[in-house]
């Protein structure tokens, strides 16, 4: 009688400090070779390479939710003129009628994956979404934000960066979001800021997520628990805002896949608990011309330039028209709430962290801004689009004498902000008529589905029906 072989399957697992190599040395060929040579050099190596299965191409909706699929690598290879789709299956993209779009893999783009996470023999790469006729696709700001910073770098020789802080949190089961009822959520940690056991499963969990963010490039500085018992953040470093948005939808993937191993969930919503605080994504923001951080100034205020300045005064005079780009969700306006180190307040402080914008202490080096009040659900494309083109071509914030105390605040409810987004010519002229209306359409239509009170109890709906969470199962179920 023969025996089975269990090791029939020979697919590419890779090591961490490997992964970790071979990924920062893709990062560093990205910045400074051309894509077509990146595509002959990727290609000879998928072909060379026998032990991958498969590539699996990634790309976003406009509401910021990531959609993933896997090539057999022979298929992909023979295919990438033609690589197609159904747009009209994805939220927030084509009608059924027009519905067929294509994707233009973004060959800088490319990691090697943990395989104890994602499974061997796998890449990923992220992708442009086109239309039929191969010109980039309105609603997805990530080939929008591309065009714009290329733009800016042959222009201006200006490059825009960004590092995001993201807060997120640890509950117990697998799917409780899609579960949630009204006994909430459970915490699986009652520890706070830079407290908890060695292994205690928030610390098992931060250690095993940040470990294959390392290894896939992400350099982070430093991982801890945050605030809120069962809250974590994990910080990693500067880079160019396309690779900054990437490694927001790869982070929070990540998360989401170790919680899952671990039969728990990893959580986004910008308040899944009343009583403690939320979770935000604040965004360090810097620009640069021929190298150097333009946004510092040794003999500026709070070691700012002008440019820097003039950055944050038009972030300040259109935030009521923005403020549904950063904080898309019904939930998300719960975390606007001053009782919890809420950056509500339509101002800039280096000191006061109720601020929308704050200052952190910098050198020439790191001389930064930083959004405070961006929710951790925001798409990162379109928030760092719409950050940079309001900071560059929006409206500067005039001081009036005669309103110089008074202080504004960020819309409380996602319908005031609906209201000010739709009324918005700014956000006409930056998204376009069409893709500023199918965002609204989306953020309408959820919030139409939750009470316009919030109250003090998290509501099933604000859950269930959230543009991360939410299937065609639950949205159909109301």
């Amino acid at each position: 009688m023969r025996m089975i072989n269990n090791n029939l399957k020979d697919f590419l697992e890779i090591p961490y400090d490997k992964l970790e190599e071979m990924n920062l040395k893709a990062k560093e060929g990205a910045e400074t070779k051309s894509m077509k040579a990146l595509e002959t050099e990727y290609v000879a190596y998928l072909k060379k390479e026998k032990g991958i299965k498969a590539v699996t191409i990634c790309f976003t909706d406009i509401e910021g939710r990531l959609h993933m699929l896997d090539y057999d690598k022979k298929f992909l290879i023979d295919s990438l003129s033609n690589l197609t789709f159904d747009g009209s299956s994805i939220r927030g993209f084509t009608p059924q009628h027009e519905s067929d779009l294509r994707l233009e893999v973004d060959w800088s783009s490319i990691r090697w994956m943990p395989s104890d996470i994602f499974g061997p023999g796998k890449v990923i790469f992220f992708a442009s979404v086109l239309n039929r006729d191969r010109s980039p696709y309105h609603s997805d700001f990530r080939s929008q934000l591309r065009m714009y910073t290329q733009q800016l770098k042959s222009k201006q020789r200006l490059t825009a960066f960004a590092a995001p802080e993201i807060e997120g949190f640890l509950v117990d089961g697998v799917n409780a979001e899609q579960n949630y009822d009204v006994s909430g959520f459970s915490l699986i940690s009652s520890g706070g800021y830079y407290h908890s056991l060695p292994m205690d499963k928030l610390r098992v969990f931060i250690d095993a997520a940040a470990e294959a963010q390392r290894a896939m490039g992400f350099r982070n500085e430093k991982d801890h628990p945050e605030v809120a018992p069962s809250q974590f953040e994990m910080n990693f470093s500067y880079s160019e805002v396309i690779r900054a948005a990437d490694n927001i939808q790869l982070y929070k993937l990540i998360c989401r896949q170790v919680a899952r191993n671990m039969g728990l969930t990893a959580t986004f919503l910008p308040k899944p608990f009343m009583g403690i605080n939320g979770s935000g994504m604040h965004t360090n923001f810097s620009l640069s011309k021929n190298g150097k951080n333009i946004f510092f100034d040794a003999k500026g205020a709070e070691g700012l330039s002008t440019i820097a300045w003039d950055f944050v005064m038009r972030l300040l005079n259109h935030a009521p028209e923005i403020c549904l780009v950063i904080n898309s969700s019904v939930n998300a306006y719960r975390r606007l709430d001053p009782h919890y180190e809420a950056p509500n307040q339509i101002k800039v402080s280096a000191v006061d962290r109720g601020s929308m914008v704050r200052i952190p202490v910098g050198n020439e080096k790191t001389a930064r801004i930083e959004l405070r009040s961006v929710a951790p659900d925001a798409n990162p494309y379109l928030l760092l689009y719409t950050m940079l083109r309001t900071g560059l071509e929006g409206e500067k914030l005039q001081k009036d004498k005669d309103k110089r105390d008074r202080l504004r605040f960020l819309p409380d409810n996602i319908y005031d902000a609906i209201a000010l987004y739709k009324s918005s010519k700014f956000m006409t002229k930056i998204l376009g008529e069409e893709s500023k209306d199918k965002f609204v359409f989306y953020k309408q239509a959820a919030a139409d589905r939750s009470p316009k009170a919030l109250g003090t109890t998290i509501k099933r709906t604000e859950i269930i029906y959230h543009h991360e969470v939410t299937n065609q199962l639950l949205w159909n179920n109301f």
